[in-house]
């Protein structure tokens, strides 16, 4: 069975590569939108420029940026607050922000309760 091509909002990846920012951004829901309206800061332009320069690992603190089609197939290191972890870059990210693919929590791992955690093993004895 042949895998079923990408589209964003009817677009392929090749149209959506050909678009301006502005161009895209219509496509993108409001709070993305809003954000590439009012324009990159000074750290997204050097992300953008060192991508475009064709580095293939790039290292970002910008977790509010948003995926562009241009950035697809690229690889992302995004810090998480403690070091920075490799995105790669898939067509199914465009238009979400990299933050959200570079988790800042760990998950809680829990072990086994101990002797005196709970009334019942209060009254065993303990040998």
């Amino acid at each position: 069975m042949a895998r079923k091509e990408f589209t964003y909002r009817g677009k392929t990846l090749e149209e959506l590569q050909g678009m301006s920012i502005a161009e895209f951004a219509e496509l993108l829901p409001s709070r993305q939108r809003r954000t590439l309206k009012r324009g990159f800061d000074e750290a997204q332009k050097a992300l953008l420029k060192k991508l475009r320069a064709g580095k293939k690992e790039v290292k970002t603190h910008s977790r509010d940026m948003i995926v562009l089609p241009e950035m697809v197939g690229k690889t992302i290191k995004v810090y998480n607050g403690k070091e920075f972890v490799a995105v790669m870059i898939q067509p199914e990210m465009i238009g979400h922000f990299l933050g959200e693919f570079s988790l800042t929590r760990k998950r809680g791992q829990h072990g086994s309760p101990g002797v005196g955690a709970t009334r019942s093993s209060a009254s065993i004895s303990v040998r």
